[in-house]
């Protein structure tokens, strides 16, 4: 009777180990900034385990370092069989002494992805992914 009551309690737990583990966060896999005339353009490579239209990354922000928002950009349909999704930002404003951006992406399912990917501007700049 307890390994049965066990066995109730542990499968459970098992499954939604299981289904963690499926789960896999919307990442930047790389990114890049260059100056482009008055503004700067940020080209990122974002990867996503994009399961149809219930489940795909459908944005990603720019933010300063203090994580002020500066640009918001939508991604309009999913990318089926782990394609990479190629993104770009132009006419983006830094803010004065800034040395590094945030970004981040969003998927309809888990929302804003709590890892946040760097992208430091004095390495970075003509760099494309």
């Amino acid at each position: 009777m307890i390994q049965l009551r066990a066995l109730v309690l542990v499968v459970p737990c098992l499954f939604a180990l299981a289904s963690l583990a499926r789960a896999e966060a919307p990442r930047v896999e790389s990114a890049s900034i260059v100056q482009e005339g008055a503004g700067w353009t940020v080209r990122a490579l974002i990867r996503h385990p994009d399961s149809g239209w219930d489940h795909y990354a459908s944005g990603w922000q720019i933010l300063a370092p203090d994580r002020t928002v500066l640009a918001l950009a939508e991604i309009t349909h999913p990318h089926p069989d782990g394609e990479p999704i190629r993104e770009e930002l132009t006419g983006l404003q830094l803010p004065e002494g800034v040395d590094h951006l945030l970004i981040r992406v969003r998927c309809t399912l888990d929302g804003w992805s709590a890892r946040f990917y760097r992208l430091d501007i004095g390495t970075q700049v003509g760099v494309t992914p």
